[in-house]
């Protein structure tokens, strides 16, 4: 799903920048993704993820992708001229992604699943998508975050088959992956590294 107002408001604000750059420094200490990589970000948004993965993991090649042409646009905006350079943009559907099987040594998901709503197609995507021994970054939020009494009124989600800390985990070993490492708070989200060992 493309993201409404409010969620454009909460994603594209500068302490999500801040916040992603301690994500990433997190995970760069728990993964040996080498430079040069050839690395994939589904929904990127504006960029500013984007921008952050190059600055932390040096990838060779960099696809960054988005279901809303808006973001794209505002991608090519917020970004550099030199770190446009270095990435390929395009509108594309995590649920079909235009990669080859086995194309990716890492794919990056700040928050993006919960907003898909055939999330476990997502997940397989990822999966197919990613080499053996490749890395899936992963950051996600679950439902009481986001379907609570007062976001539920503001913010756009699909309503059903919503995932929780269990469900995600379960849907990960099932698509081939094994958790390096993770922070959860179970009732807020997971901030993990997966290896895709299938």
């Amino acid at each position: 799903m493309k993201l409404n107002w409010a969620e454009r408001l909460a994603v594209n604000n500068p302490l999500r920048v801040v916040q992603q750059r301690f994500e990433l420094r997190w995970m760069k200490t728990r993964s040996n993704l080498p430079p040069g990589s050839n690395v994939l970000e589904i929904g990127c948004g504006r960029g500013a993820g984007a921008g952050l993965i190059i600055e932390a993991f040096a990838p060779g090649v960099f696809h960054a992708m988005d279901l809303d042409i808006r973001m794209i646009g505002n991608a090519s905006r917020y970004l550099s001229e030199a770190t446009l350079g270095k990435i390929s943009m395009y509108v594309a559907d995590a649920s079909d992604l235009p990669c080859r099987d086995g194309a990716m040594d890492a794919v990056f998901g700040f928050g993006v699943l919960h907003h898909i709503p055939d999330w476990r197609r997502a997940l397989s995507e990822i999966s197919r998508v990613l080499k053996k021994g490749g890395v899936y970054f992963l950051e996600e939020l679950y439902p009481n975050l986001y379907q609570n009494f007062i976001t539920r009124h503001i913010l756009l989600h699909p309503a059903t088959d919503r995932f929780r800390s269990a469900d995600i985990k379960d849907a990960l070993v099932s698509h081939g992956f094994s958790i390096k490492d993770s922070l959860e708070m179970k009732l807020a989200g997971i901030l993990a590294v997966l290896e895709k060992t299938g």
